[in-house]
């Protein structure tokens, strides 16, 4: 082979090279920024309201949307369910490009005053709907209803009681045939308001968890636990896990056929999840002016013990006049017809009164 074939085969080689090189950095820049979505087709003069946020109500939120956009055809709506951690973060838009950050965000954990604080545009949050958070369990062969005592959850989730046939969770269910079977909890690996939820009625009912955990959007959860994203994975993967038990939305719990505890209340009545226990346990919350409340550990006998409101966030101030127009127009459908969907996904309705204040507060909403 002459010097010349051999320069030029050195030179296909090195562009082969070259090449790979670049084919690589690009898979690696796909890999590490994710796929491309697609973007909405927007009629003209129309708007598109980018949301993301908490998982607890999304499928409610799905159902108001569609039905909305469907009603109003130039407003196009789109919302990632990525968690409430996630999405106070993209809404307040701290260190985000300029694209990655939303128009309104989700969370069951309604933002503190020092998130507030440093929202230049300032903030605010409207309660839309209400629910129950649940522990739904998978014992197949354990065909009566289960109850958990405060002291037997609690025991569970702080990895104290690590079996099935504990003298703890037996003494609530005398007669039962409790397994001989290891507990594992299924719990949230990112952050989320449902987390937030359960976490506060723990913090309120057991000096153990509030000594060692507090409430908190994200546990490093002790004993024997498996971790999943979002209330859908939860469910998931508790429905695959023999001996698992679980805190999730009650609607996820339905829509997967999970069974879920009887849990003890602070009257010390054993409560099933439904929507008139969820309603008992947010009576007596008094909602105040910045529309923040919670109800760790309601009294009322009837109620379910771990029960909550969500919040949309929105800003105050919108550069876009069109973009505060649409915003204002789509909740305030949210907080009136949008209530009518509630109850068939599982949800509470919000009581007219809290409806009322989060109507007046989302006229604060301006471009």
């Amino acid at each position: 082979m002459g010097s010349g074939s051999r320069f030029l085969l050195k030179l296909s080689c090195l562009l082969l090279a070259l090449a790979a090189l670049a084919l690589l950095a690009n898979l690696l820049a796909c890999s590490a920024h994710g796929p491309e979505k697609p973007q909405p087709q927007v009629p003209p003069g129309g708007v598109f309201l980018q949301g993301a946020g908490a998982t607890f109500p999304s499928p409610l939120y799905k159902k108001w949307f569609s039905a909305y956009q469907q009603a109003h055809p130039q407003t196009v709506i789109a919302y990632d369910a990525v968690g409430s951690g996630e999405g106070m973060r993209r809404f307040l838009g701290r260190s985000l490009a300029e694209e990655d950050k939303v128009d309104f965000g989700a969370s069951d954990a309604a933002l503190p005053d020092n998130d507030i604080a440093q929202a230049p545009e300032g903030v605010v949050m409207l309660p839309v709907t209400a629910g129950g958070v649940v522990l739904a369990y998978n014992l197949p062969d354990v065909r009566e209803e289960l109850k958990l005592s405060r002291r037997a959850y609690a025991g569970i989730f702080l990895g104290e009681i690590k079996n099935w046939n504990d003298p703890v969770i037996a003494a609530a269910n005398p007669g039962l045939k409790l397994p001989r079977l290891t507990i594992v909890t299924v719990v949230r690996q990112d952050a989320s308001g449902t987390t937030f939820a359960f976490t506060k009625h723990l913090d309120a009912i057991s000096e153990t968890w509030r000594s060692r955990y507090g409430t908190s959007t994200l546990v490093d959860w002790p004993g024997n636990a498996m971790r999943a994203k979002g209330n859908e994975g939860v469910a998931g993967l508790l429905s695959h896990s023999v001996g698992g038990i679980g805190y999730v939305g009650y609607e996820f719990a339905h829509r997967y056929g999970l069974r879920t505890a009887l849990l003890e209340n602070k009257a010390g009545k054993f409560v099933q999840p439904s929507e008139e226990n969820f309603r008992a346990a947010l009576a007596s919350a008094q909602m105040p002016e910045n529309l923040r409340v919670y109800v760790p550990d309601p009294e009322d006998p009837h109620a379910y013990p771990i029960a909550t409101f969500t919040w949309i966030l929105l800003r105050k101030n919108y550069g876009d006049p069109a973009k505060a127009r649409a915003l204002r127009n789509l909740f305030a459908w949210s907080l009136s017809e949008g209530q009518h969907y509630a109850s068939d996904l599982g949800y509470v309705p919000l009581p007219p009164e809290v409806a009322e204040k989060a109507q007046a507060a989302l006229q604060t909403v301006k471009p």
